[in-house]
């Protein structure tokens, strides 16, 4: 395939640019540049209604839902320009994960009830899927969803649910059939957050952060018109969601930033009294990863302009997860690396943005700190979104037939 830009789309990047140098407020795209994650709830939101009142909030949606009608490589551009200019990434869940069933699978009314407040960042979704003994194996899922007249009744727990905390609705996988296969008798069920019997509780990551939650559901009344399509159909819902966040895991922007983001740390740090980007070693590395990502991107454009395949599409989309979850990690190692002793102040006094701004000095410049809590944030996304083993064995199923 041909991937040069065409003059429109460099006229589209023009706009982008123009854009966003006129209404991303410099302060947030600050707090973005020191790579800590989440950022706060009020940036999250800010942003993303200023993309809505432009009509940009979400470039991979259908236009009749809001979408701004992009081909593939304008929102190729898009994120790329989002990304260098330091603009928040809007929240996955509702945008890019729980939306897009809505509008696929969604009856009419659940459509205009949920569609317009995700598009304008009006209220943050958490997602319901993985359980303590159900990650990567989500089919086991034991939270259970009992009909009584026009409500379910929902029992279970769910975990590792990012920005839980933040959240006014959540989307669930949950067992409303357990006398058939275990795939079958799941169902995907809307839930807002702050009726009685749900209880969100953090769970601190290692990088010093709060981002995921425990959710506890107990006897929780929702309306069986929350409920998403079919009932047993979850399976296949969630499937869907998982194609479309494993494609989007490829994090090619993400990746891209933090490739030089090591650089400009390289070329500022000494070794033996030369700038490191000089040092073989280091360049070589620096290189290897430079290709790898041009590649994935390669790829990655490859799926979003729907060039034909043999492949099935679902082992690709855990191709690209895999392939770009390794990438990630290796781009923040590559970051932290790059600071040398520096780099040995990635936790303590570092577990928030704004104050770790206020220790900066000459010992410690202002992107110690988000660098090392980024190394530590990607150690998880070999993990979240299924497991890089599960996707293997998926891989090798679905390409391979072994």
């Amino acid at each position: 395939m041909n991937f040069s830009y065409s003059d429109a789309e460099r006229a589209f990047r023009a706009e982008v640019r123009e854009f966003l140098a006129a209404h991303l407020p410099p302060a947030m795209a600050h707090r973005h540049a020191l790579g800590f994650h989440p950022l706060p709830q009020a940036d999250l939101q800010d942003w993303n209604r200023i993309l809505a009142d432009k009509g940009w909030a979400a470039p991979h949606w259908p236009v009749e839902h809001g979408g701004p009608g992009w081909t593939p490589m304008q929102r190729h551009i898009f994120e790329e320009e989002c990304r260098e200019a330091g603009a928040p990434d809007l929240s996955w869940q509702g945008l890019r994960l729980c939306g897009p069933v809505i509008y696929t699978f969604g009856n009419e009314e659940q459509k205009a009830r949920f569609l317009p407040p995700i598009l304008r960042g009006d209220f943050l979704l958490a997602q319901g899927f993985s359980e303590p003994n159900a990650g990567s194996d989500l089919a086991s899922l034991k939270t259970s969803a009992v009909r009584e007249g026009d409500h379910y009744i929902v029992n279970g727990q769910k975990t590792w649910s990012s920005e839980g905390h933040y959240a006014d609705w959540g989307f669930f996988l949950v067992r409303t059939d357990a006398t058939v296969k275990p795939q079958r008798g799941i169902s995907f069920l809307m839930m807002d957050l702050r009726s009685p019997g749900v209880t969100v509780r953090p769970i601190r990551m290692f990088n010093g952060m709060h981002y995921v939650n425990e959710i506890f559901l107990d006897n929780v009344r929702v309306p069986a018109e929350n409920l998403v399509g079919e009932e047993g159909a979850g399976w296949r819902y969630a499937k869907f969601l998982l194609d479309n966040e494993r494609t989007s895991s490829a994090f090619i922007h993400f990746s891209r930033h933090w490739l030089e983001r090591a650089r400009a740390i390289a070329l500022r740090q000494k070794s033996g009294g030369t700038p490191l980007i000089e040092s073989p070693a280091f360049a070589r590395r620096l290189a290897a990863v430079e290709i790898e990502l041009r590649a994935l991107e390669y790829s990655v454009l490859r799926v979003l302009t729907h060039e034909p395949t043999s492949w099935d599409a679902t082992a690709v989309a855990s191709a690209l997860k895999v392939r770009g979850s390794e990438i990630q990690q290796k781009v923040t190692e590559l970051a932290l690396d790059a600071l040398g002793w520096q780099g040995l102040r990635a936790i303590e006094g570092f577990d928030d943005p704004l104050a770790a701004e206020t220790v900066q000095n000459s010992h410690w410049p202002a992107d110690v700190a988000g660098v090392g809590s980024g190394m530590l944030q990607t150690r998880a996304v070999t993990i979240y979104g299924g497991a890089k083993e599960v996707q293997k064995n998926i891989i090798s199923r679905l390409a391979f037939n072994l």
